[in-house]
């Protein structure tokens, strides 16, 4: 939880991951809140919790954690617009990874996944993907985005 906390901080301080496109319109939004996939440990089955963005790395963490458990549902309303969209693969390292849009071409929601991290000479290494709309998000924001996101972790 605390790690989608960081990325959804980290990328609404970049403005292109926070457009999208609303009725075949360019919208920017504010603010980006998150939705992320939760394993269920008993039946090994996901379900995909939506959780707004709050103030603190504490709030946001109580208030995933407390909707994730207490969610029954495996998918509450479709996925809206104004999200991050979180996926976790903590079980493999890997290279790549690509998701299906369906040729939804107006589907803008950035889309960050990571993996099985390991330590390698003294450094933790994590894979972490981005899938973005290349008509907002270019190579250069995302770039910014890793640089944000390693100066933020390297501080706790």
């Amino acid at each position: 939880m605390a790690f989608i906390f960081t990325v959804t901080k980290c990328a609404n301080e970049i403005e292109e991951f926070r457009y999208r496109f609303l009725d075949g319109e360019v919208v920017l939004y504010e603010s980006i809140d998150t939705s992320f996939t939760y394993l269920d440990k008993e039946t090994e089955l996901f379900k995909v919790v939506n959780v707004p963005m709050q103030d603190t790395i504490e709030k946001f963490v109580q208030l995933a954690t407390v909707t994730a458990e207490n969610q029954k549902e495996r998918f509450t309303r479709p996925v809206e617009n104004d999200v991050y969209q979180f996926s976790a693969l903590p079980w493999i390292t890997f290279t790549h990874i690509s998701h299906t849009d369906f040729g939804n071409r107006e589907k803008a929601q950035p889309i960050f996944d990571w993996g099985k991290y390991q330590e390698r000479e003294d450094k933790f290494m994590m894979p972490f993907a981005v899938q973005v709309h290349h008509a907002f998000v270019d190579g250069i924001h995302i770039g910014k985005l890793a640089d944000k996101l390693q100066r933020y972790l390297d501080e706790v």
